[in-house]
């Protein structure tokens, strides 16, 4: 464990990692991918361990790791009730594999025909956008060039016609941190008896959830997200919605009764998890909720104080753009770019220099990233025509700095220092090559059996529209 911990702080796996750099040597590691992913916390890796001697089948077996697997399977379900605050008279908890399966599986289970309005937002990670695109119709609520819509434009799109039947929005933004009014807003949306679906995968990790006071129908989160990269999600979701029509998996444990000319569903939820449930994932999910949950009172105070040294940081750095507002509520996520760099050579500097891992591209969300780069419909067009070619280097971007609870202001200096350095040096651009993975590699820290290819395809940068916020 290093020595600048944030307040409250929990281990994880991995804490005192040291990757090589540039010029020989090692650094610890700075996660400043949290937005991604996060390795397991330490508690969550032994609640896993001192689970695993119990590991069966859950439900029907008749042993008594089966019925302890099954117990423990099933009080889960009551521990997620109360992480997110839902009523467990009306609600269920289903275990996906992460927030992607929990939309696609709700999308389905709906029953929505293609005549069918779903109104979501210009925000969403594509998880959020392509179920419903996939089994109704859109409605999209636009947003501005600080990357972010109000209340009065939601309602307008609940209000036209014909009515929508679902509204699917994010608790959270993936890409900038922005936190929508979600209260508000689904306090419009059930009042016109529209059913509220929030993505939570990037709200859960940084604030507490109330769906009950809040208004929230159906919630889909990930534990991948929560320090419990494992393999299991969430789906909290009214018990009348999964009372009648088939499941979106068919198979064993979602049936009561088969023959070759029937099938007898089981009553939910087991209707919705056909196969071997991930057990060990649903441990892992329980005790990242639990541990989350014992520090919600430090934790705000910590993240507030990580998006303003964030914001402090990148705006100290010369050339450096922001994309989205920094004036709204947010979590601890920023995008940007640099001056003359292609976001894949920054992103890739700041991991093989500095030790710095970030992300790079469009995260998932294309629509919302086109829109803060000012992208123009032509120019849309043609990165989509480049993937189709083969050409992913064209693709626009940015580059995702994104904190979390485990993340230090030292974490954050750091960052702010690599960038300005970054700034200072664009000759070390010379220095890196493509790998035969596509992935930017500089000469001095090539892995074996990688073949580098030449790099003037890659370098110039990929967009010249001007900045959008």
């Amino acid at each position: 464990m290093h020595s600048h911990s944030a307040p409250g702080r929990a281990r994880l796996v991995g804490d005192d990692l040291r990757v090589p750099v540039v010029g020989g040597g090692t650094r610890r590691y700075v996660n400043l991918d949290n937005a991604a992913t996060g390795s397991a916390s330490l508690a969550v890796a032994r609640a896993v361990e001192e689970f695993l001697p119990w590991y069966s089948s859950v439900h029907r077996g008749a042993g008594a790791k089966s019925r302890r697997s099954s117990a423990r399977y099933e009080g889960a379900r009551e521990s997620l009730l109360r992480f997110v605050g839902a009523d467990p008279a009306t609600h269920v908890v289903l275990f996906p594999r992460g927030t992607t399966e929990a939309l696609n599986l709700i999308a389905f289970r709906l029953g929505l025909r293609r005549d069918d309005v779903v109104v979501t937002t210009a925000v969403e990670h594509h998880a959020n956008l392509l179920p419903w695109q996939r089994h109704a119709r859109l409605r999209v609520v636009d947003v501005g060039a600080d990357g972010v819509f109000d209340t009065a434009a939601v309602v307008a799109a609940l209000d036209e016609r014909p009515a929508p039947a679902v509204l699917a929005l994010t608790g959270a933004s993936n890409v900038t941190g922005w936190v929508p009014p979600l209260e508000e807003i689904a306090g419009q949306a059930r009042r016109r008896g529209v059913l509220v679906v929030v993505d939570a995968a990037q709200l859960a990790p940084h604030r507490r959830i109330d769906m009950s006071a809040t208004g929230i129908d159906v919630l889909a989160l990930s534990g991948h997200k929560l320090n419990a990269p494992y393999g299991a999600g969430a789906l909290v979701v009214p018990r009348r919605l999964l009372a009648e029509g088939e499941p979106m998996l068919v198979g064993g444990g979602a049936v009561s009764a088969v023959s070759h000319h029937e099938v007898v569903w089981a009553d939910g939820p087991d209707r919705e998890e056909a196969g071997s449930p991930n057990v060990l994932g649903v441990v892992a999910l329980e005790a990242a909720a639990t541990e989350l949950a014992a520090g919600w009172a430090s934790l705000r105070g910590h993240e507030d104080a990580l998006t303003r040294a964030l914001d402090a940081e990148l705006a100290a750095v010369p050339g450096l753009r922001r994309y989205g507002t920094t004036g709204a509520d947010r979590v601890p996520v920023a995008a940007f770019d640099l001056d003359g760099v292609p976001h894949g050579l920054l992103a890739a500097r700041l991991s093989q220099e500095h030790g710095i891992g970030v992300r790079s591209g469009c995260f998932c969300a294309h629509p919302y990233v086109s829109r803060l780069l000012a992208l123009t419909e032509e120019q849309v067009h043609q990165f989509h025509r480049d993937v189709r070619t083969g050409a992913r280097h064209r693709l626009p971007g940015a580059v995702r700095a994104s904190a979390g609870r485990t993340t230090t202001l030292q974490e954050i200096a750091a960052l702010g220092s690599a960038l300005r350095e970054i700034a200072a040096t664009p000759q070390v651009a010379r220095d890196y090559r493509v790998d035969d993975h596509g992935d930017l590699q500089h000469v001095g820290l090539e892995h074996p059996g990688f073949e580098l290819a030449g790099p003037e395809h890659l370098l110039a940068p990929v967009r010249s529209v001007p900045a959008a916020g």
